[in-house]
């Protein structure tokens, strides 16, 4: 039986997360949320940049997390994180890094994990008018989807229409932003809050999958919670001529708790790599 079994943890939100977080880690674990319903969680960052999130992703991921323990005095905690750009590898192509965090203070370990989405509607377009936008919003899936206008231009202070899901709403908000921009024009970008996202919901509820798979797996070395793939280790040889690459060649086990550490072979089973990867071969 999971160690969560009947426990409560706090999860910090006001974007309504709970409503992809809750059923998967009672299903996996048995352990039942709290949200933190007058927790403005936005004090630690915004994405429409209002509020700077101060610290790294983890940073202000555990900070939110302690805040909804503190909150509802519980022992265990949990929030997640998300930031949204260019894809690191592919270029041109949108992606977001969520990250989900569970602090566990009664044991003293906290577990992260994190994926890269590449499922994501962000996204965003300058435009003087509506009729700018019509190639780019069923692309966004707007109404669906909300929306953040802004003036291109103009500096700290300019107004910021949040939240916008209706085409009349969206034509008075660029029309107000032209107004105000320097150059006439307006910014519209993606409304990355999961309330309003439900493309970004699907994928934390993904994560919170395997965050649950994750904690429901006892350490080999001490039965604690939350035995998982921490890292990697590259250095895949070349099938010509036998040279590390810079290809993964081990996934990376750890506990965080007592920090047993193992390195276990790829998913997929492949042990040499192509001489295209390979310094020598192809340098």
């Amino acid at each position: 039986m999971s160690p969560y079994y009947k426990r409560q943890a706090s999860l910090a939100t006001k974007h309504s997360k709970e409503c992809v977080i809750a059923r998967p880690l009672r299903f996996a674990l048995g352990l039942d949320i709290v949200t933190t319903v007058d927790l403005d969680t936005d004090l630690l960052g915004t994405f429409s940049g209002e509020v700077t999130r101060l610290g790294t992703t983890l940073e202000v991921c555990e900070h939110k997390a302690r805040l909804g323990m503190a909150a509802t005095g519980l022992p265990l905690g949990l929030a997640s994180e998300g930031s949204f750009g260019a894809h690191p590898f592919i270029p041109f192509v949108p992606a977001g890094i969520e990250i989900m965090m569970f602090v566990d203070d009664e044991r003293g370990f906290v577990v992260t994990e994190s994926f890269l989405d590449e499922r994501t509607n962000y996204g965003h377009r300058e435009a003087r008018n509506i009729d700018e936008l019509a190639d780019w919003l069923p692309a966004v899936s707007f109404p669906s989807h909300a929306l953040i206008v802004r003036a291109a231009s103009g500096g700290p202070g300019v107004p910021v229409e949040k939240g916008v899901v209706s085409i009349n709403r969206l034509k008075a908000a660029i029309a107000q932003a032209t107004t105000i921009s320097d150059e006439g024009v307006a910014w519209v970008e993606t409304d990355m809050r999961a309330d309003l996202n439900p493309t970004r919901m699907a994928g934390i509820r993904r994560l919170t999958f395997r965050l649950a798979r994750r904690l429901a797996t006892p350490c080999p070395a001490c039965a604690a919670p939350g035995w998982g793939q921490t890292g990697t280790v590259k250095g895949l040889p070349c099938e010509l001529c036998g040279t590390p690459t810079g290809i993964v060649r081990f996934r990376v086990f750890s506990c965080t708790s007592c920090g047993h550490r193992e390195e276990q072979p790829r998913r997929d089973g492949l042990q040499k790599t192509s001489p295209q990867n390979c310094s020598y071969c192809n340098p």
